[in-house]
């Protein structure tokens, strides 16, 4: 038996235990309907924020020219978005009517000219397993299918800020949210809204974040799923090792044992015993032991059998060894021809044994793949008895046979069996019970139903059966004829032949003797019990 770390029933139990709970970690990933939620609230929030922050201006940042036009005031607003913006990573800027920069959040005004403020980023002091899960965090992101890009971030140095499709929306009155991707920052949230006094739009306010937070907030969602999802996943490993062990390892002491058993080094102890599992695996292991037992017991048999056919040719063979090498020496010619007949017998005896040895060793192939057919068995017993009677009846006065009966309590024996075998088995019933019982008596055969099997019951008014051998009987080669009956006319095999076929067939036989009023035995019973067809 091949070695294996990992059977093919081990892989297959964790692949099928693994891919639903990686499927499900993969889907929430990918779908991620807890980011989509939170940029939406970002959004939003930021939507609120352009439209009090435009109010805002509207109502503090606006200065009227001596033509009564009014205008957004620069430094005003410039100071008005910086303390709006102070506590959050927003970024302000307001555009005039013509598009043209006003006021920027970032942008602190001096003798110099305007400078511009960026934040930087916070210093990175994470320890070395911290950036290492980092990083298969973001590896791991990269192996995720990739999602619609959003528009780059414009460029208002080299476009014109009504070209922008939300920044023009706000010089209509109207109120727009976007999403951006920057280069290194990655995306970019924005709002814009109108700056208006009295109705009359004078800019457009445009608002912008990063969702660097929202980035945040996902990740450390994703790591608590994926937190969840090693422990479950570990569980489901040992788990599925554990069953994968409690099936795998058996089947393979199963098939150690069973391998020691095919290399004749073992019997049916070899096989483990799992009946006390109560489950598939001590069924097959019960089976396993129960065919061990069965093919040893066929084996001792083989070699019984074997022996016994030995025994047997020999005692003829012996006998005819010593009629060949007696009748070269003898010259009177009636011992000549009583040797001679001696030989004829010993022959015909040597011929009718190896016959029925022939068809005994022959008979388990046949049963095994014989046809069971639905079979008549009160027609097949009728139409035997009848051969036999009408044998009997051109026979000289001189040789008459004992006479047959049969008589039945109902028309359906219907059984499954292979007809001819079944014969076989009443040929040699009833040929036994003739040999037994004197040419005046009879022989009666009766069938009858008992539950659910047909009972068909052979008698003969013969001297009966040893007590002690009324199990033997069925034994190969046993012989006990009765007086007169000239020696090696039968090999002794009938019987076991019988018993084969019957118990081939789900049934049984036994043999009885019959006892008259006064306990005297007054014949033998053969008792065959087959299974019924169920209607």
């Amino acid at each position: 038996m091949k070695f294996r770390l990992f059977s093919p029933l081990t892989r297959r139990i964790l692949v099928v235990n693994i891919f639903p709970l990686a499927t499900l970690v993969a889907g929430i990933l990918y779908l991620d309907e807890y980011r989509e939620g939170l940029v939406e609230s970002e959004l939003a929030a930021l939507e609120t924020q352009a439209q009090i922050f435009a109010g805002a201006l509207g109502e503090g940042a606006i200065g009227t020219e001596s033509d009564g036009a009014q205008f957004i005031l620069p430094g005003v607003a410039r100071r008005m978005l910086r303390r709006l913006t102070a506590p959050t990573r927003t970024r302000a800027r307001v555009f005039g009517i013509k598009g043209e920069g006003v006021a920027d959040s970032r942008s602190v005004g001096g003798l110099g000219g305007d400078v511009q403020v960026e934040a930087l980023p916070p210093p990175n002091i994470e320890g070395l397993t911290a950036n290492t899960a980092n990083f298969l965090y973001d590896l791991f992101v990269l192996l995720l299918p990739e999602r619609d890009q959003a528009a780059a971030v414009p460029d208002f140095t080299t476009i014109a800020a009504k070209e922008v499709a939300v920044i023009k929306a706000a010089f209509d009155g109207n109120v727009r949210t976007v999403r951006w991707e920057e280069t290194g920052n990655g995306l970019i949230l924005a709002a814009t809204a109108p700056v208006q006094r009295f109705k009359r739009v004078l800019g457009a306010l445009l608002l912008t974040a990063p969702a660097d937070e929202i980035d945040v907030a996902v990740r450390a969602v994703r790591y608590d799923i994926l937190k969840v999802f090693a422990v479950v996943l570990a569980v489901t490993v040992l788990l599925s090792l554990y069953l994968a062990g409690t099936i795998a390892r058996p089947v393979r002491r199963l098939a150690a044992g069973a391998d020691t058993v095919r290399r004749g080094h073992g019997e049916a102890e070899s096989i483990p015993d799992f009946r006390n599992r109560k489950d598939e695996i001590g069924d097959l292991s019960a089976s396993l032991r129960d065919m061990t037992d069965a093919l040893w017991q066929r084996i001792e048999a083989n070699e019984s059998f074997a022996a016994d056919v030995a025994h047997e040719i020999k005692n003829p063979l012996t006998s005819l060894r010593s009629a060949v090498e007696t009748v070269s020496r003898v010259r009177d010619p009636e011992k000549q021809a009583a040797l001679i007949e001696i030989i004829e017998d010993d022959v015909k005896r040597l011929d009718r044994l190896i016959s029925d040895i022939s068809d005994a060793s022959r008979l388990d192939a046949e049963l095994a793949r014989g046809q069971m057919d639905r079979i008549d068995l009160g027609r097949v017993l009728a139409a035997l008895v009848q051969v036999h009677s009408t044998a009997a009846e051109g026979h000289a006065a001189e040789d008459r046979r004992a006479r047959l009966s049969f008589q039945s309590d109902d028309d359906n024996y219907a059984i499954n069996g292979i007809e001819g075998r079944l014969v076989q088995v009443f040929q040699n019933l009833i040929s036994n019970a003739q040999s037994f019982t004197p040419p005046a008596g009879e022989i009666s055969l009766s069938a009858h139903r008992d539950r659910n099997d047909i009972v068909i019951q052979v008698d003969d008014q013969g001297p009966g059966i040893p007590v002690d051998n009324l199990s033997s009987i069925f034994e190969r080669f046993y012989s006990e004829r009765p007086d007169g009956e000239t020696f090696g006319r039968h090999s002794g095999l009938g019987l076991s032949i019988s018993r084969q076929i019957v118990e081939a067939h789900g049934g049984a036989i036994h043999a009885e003797n019959l006892y008259g009023d006064q306990g005297k035995c007054r014949g033998a019973r053969f008792v065959v019990r087959l299974p019924a067809c169920r209607a």
